[in-house]
C-alpha cells in the first residue's frame, strides 16, 4: 500500500466551505481513480491547518492521479486554500488498516 500525505493551509473561516468540498466534489473524484483505497482529513485547531492522508493499492496508482486529477482537486478547493498545498509520499510498511481484506500490502 502507498500513502500521500497533503498539508495545505485554509483562508480564516472556511473549514465549512472545504469540508463541503471534500464531501460533494473530492471525494468522488477520488472513488473513481484506480487503486484509491480511502481518505482520512485532519484539521489542527485553528480550522486552519489541514493534513488529509490518502490510501493507494500501489505507488502507480498515486502517481497517476497525481498527474491526472489532483490539478483538478487543487481548482475546485482554490476558493478556501491558502498557500500552496505540500506533497509527501510514502510506502506503507505497517498498518492494521492495510490487513483488511482487499488491500494490497508491502
Amino acid at each position: 500500500m502507498y500513502a500521500r500525505i497533503l498539508t495545505l493551509n485554509l483562508k480564516p473561516n472556511h473549514l465549512d466551505a472545504f469540508k463541503d468540498t471534500i464531501d460533494k466534489q473530492v471525494i468522488p473524484m477520488l472513488r473513481k481513480q484506480d487503486g484509491f483505497k480511502d481518505e482520512i482529513t485532519f484539521v489542527g485547531p485553528s480550522g486552519t491547518e489541514i493534513r488529509t492522508i490518502s490510501f493507494w493499492e500501489k505507488k502507480e496508482n498515486a502517481e497517476s492521479y497525481n498527474s491526472s486529477t489532483y490539478p483538478e482537486v487543487l481548482k475546485v478547493l482554490a476558493n478556501v486554500l491558502e498557500g500552496t498545498p505540500q506533497i509527501k509520499n510514502y510506502d506503507v510498511v505497517n498498518s492494521t488498516f492495510a490487513k483488511m481484506p482487499g488491500f494490497a500490502t508491502v
